[in-house]
């Protein structure tokens, strides 16, 4: 029997809840910075609960903050609670409310796997030490995280370790992925300009084409990752945008191009910009085109710490048994924004399968799984109670 089977049996009596809040929380999504029902609610529960609570953290961030015991050792779990613009696609019954905005990405399972083992650690109190929960908004490209660590996050309410969890269809439903060093990869978001000189489309020697030139740059740069990035080591770069023109027979003044780039190492990252901006201009250089490129490092590697890695590998295994556990998975490209909290604290990320045959996360078809709801707070509940363990 687990060490741990005690919470997952306090939380079964307390299931239909969290289902009705997942459920609530889903019918009502919330893009990025305009969280505020979804705040509202984490809110009132938290202090329902017991919970001393903080809002505005971050414009939508609420933290809660429960203490218990006389010992210095202080942890902080992190769930977001953004919502995407996607019209949702599901059918369920709870489907959302608010057209073309959806949880295409399981942050309403992420948040009500939080509040389960809020609810629980309130209710038991089997811990010495302080417990600070973080639910973050805009994680989907927005700066959640660094607007709360703007705003004195970890100033206000220091942690010893920070940790994440983040739903994976694909992965066996309940089950845990966790991977010491990087485990998802930075994002760059580049706008890019080009700039040539218009004109009629039966003349177009009077003209500078910057969609010709655009086209060439978005081929050119296909060749960053085959030709340029070590192959043994991973990067991404991705054209997601293309915009010139309106007309068949108008050559337009301006064509503009939008791009995201990721890496899994800093070295890496630095090579595929510099190789990036060096065809970008070099290329609209050659058309007769001005290229302006502007910047936005969105997300730092994602990586985790050895020490807390391993703790909390250690905890799913405790919890789930070691059949349930990849303590060595799949690196992903995709980008998370816990990357600069980790970057502040040491701490670690970690993935819980939504289930092996369902649809991806940012398809108008994904709905997180409701039987995860359980394993994902008991796991939080386990390693708040590990990590905070009475002397």
């Amino acid at each position: 029997m687990s060490r741990h089977q005690h919470i997952l049996a306090w939380l079964n009596d307390v299931a239909s809840d969290l289902h009705a809040i997942r459920h609530d929380i889903h019918a009502h999504p919330e893009l990025g910075f305009e969280e505020s029902r979804t705040s509202a609610l984490v809110a009132q529960l938290l202090e329902t609960w017991g919970y001393e609570v903080h809002t505005g953290i971050g414009k939508t961030g609420v933290v809660g903050v429960l203490r218990n015991g006389n010992s210095p050792r202080r942890l902080g779990l992190r769930a977001d609670m953004d919502a995407l613009p996607i019209h949702e696609a599901t059918g369920a019954a709870y489907s959302s409310q608010h057209q073309g905005c959806m949880h295409a990405c399981g942050h309403d399972g992420h948040t009500t796997m939080l509040l389960g083992a809020a609810r629980y650690l309130a209710a038991t109190r089997q811990f010495d030490g302080t417990l600070t929960l973080i639910f973050q908004p805009a994680e989907e490209g927005q700066g959640g995280a660094e607007a709360m660590l703007a705003d004195g996050l970890l100033e206000r309410f220091p942690c010893d370790a920070l940790f994440g969890m983040h739903n994976m269809p694909g992965l066996p439903a309940g089950h845990l992925g966790f991977r010491e060093g990087p485990m998802m990869a930075s994002q760059d978001l580049l706008t890019v300009t080009l700039d040539g000189v218009g004109g009629h489309g039966s003349m177009p020697h009077l003209t500078v084409d910057p969609l010709v030139a655009a086209a060439s740059v978005v081929m050119a740069l296909q060749t960053v990752v085959a030709r340029n990035i070590d192959a043994q080591e991973a990067a991404v770069v991705t054209v997601g945008a293309l915009q010139a023109g309106e007309a068949a027979n108008v050559i337009p003044q301006q064509a503009l191009l939008r791009l995201s780039l990721r890496a899994l190492n800093a070295e890496v990252r630095a090579q595929t910009l510099e190789r990036v901006r060096a065809i970008i201009v070099g290329h609209a250089e050659s058309f007769g085109c001005r290229a302006t490129i502007e910047h936005r490092p969105a997300y730092p590697v994602l990586v985790n710490h050895a020490a807390e890695n391993a703790f909390a590998r250690q905890v799913g295994v405790e919890l789930l048994g070691a059949e349930a556990v990849d303590g060595n998975t799949r690196k992903l490209m995709g980008s998370e924004d816990f990357a600069w909290m980790l970057q502040r604290c040491p701490g670690a990320y970690l993935f819980i399968g939504n289930g092996v045959s369902r649809p991806m996360v940012h398809n108008p078809a994904y709905d997180f799984n409701d039987d995860i709801l359980l394993t994902g707070a008991a796991y939080w509940g386990a390693l708040a109670e590990r990590w905070l363990a009475p002397a």
